[in-house]
């Protein structure tokens, strides 16, 4: 029993790897590194880095940076269960080994940083603006997106679920930031 049970596990591996280099096979046989498609990605990559370089509040450096590593880790970990459940992928990927590079480790996290040092820096709620923010990404970007050829969404998949993802992602990423933030308080300030 137990041999079976590894035999389809290394079969289903064997599929991922299938799968891995069909992709490169699909990048490298549409030249996708060649396309407009794949430049606008490099965009999204570099350009939201280089104003996150310029406008992030260097006072509040770590906290921001925590805050949006938080959003990149929880984000890529939603954005695999949606490509791996067949719910949305990116055809054009920057890297075929990591599709989604672009927008989920750049575009994203960089919008929900400077949205959360604006609500810090401005003392304004922090809930109401980056819900504003996913509403913006779920039913703006995401269908300029769609229309670019840049993202699909599958079966039932609409940008109301891709709403809840972003705003479960905000959510937990704020929560675990507070976390940090209380624990630092209660352990750096004098008795």
């Amino acid at each position: 029993m137990e041999n079976t049970r590894i035999d389809k596990f290394d079969e289903i591996v064997k599929m991922g790897k299938r799968s891995t280099n069909d992709l490169i096979d699909y990048w490298k046989e549409y030249e996708l590194y060649a396309s407009v498609e794949y430049w606008i990605l490099v965009a999204f990559l570099i350009g939201p880095l280089i104003i996150l370089f310029f406008k992030i509040d260097k006072s509040k450096i770590f906290l921001i940076g925590f805050f949006g590593y938080s959003i990149h880790i929880i984000f890529a970990y939603v954005d695999l269960f949606g490509k791996h459940a067949g719910f949305w992928n990116y055809p054009i990927p920057l890297i075929p080994h990591l599709p989604g590079l672009a927008i989920d480790s750049s575009l994203v996290p960089v919008s929900f940083m400077l949205v959360y040092q604006w609500t810090l820096n401005n003392k304004k709620n922090y809930y109401i603006y980056s819900f504003i923010t996913a509403i913006i990404f779920a039913f703006a970007i995401k269908p300029i997106l769609v229309e670019l050829g840049l993202f699909r969404m599958y079966g039932n998949t609409n940008y109301v679920h891709l709403l809840i993802g972003y705003i479960f992602v905000l959510l937990v990423a704020k929560f675990i930031t507070n976390v940090f933030l209380w624990t630092q308080k209660k352990y750096t300030t004098p008795k």
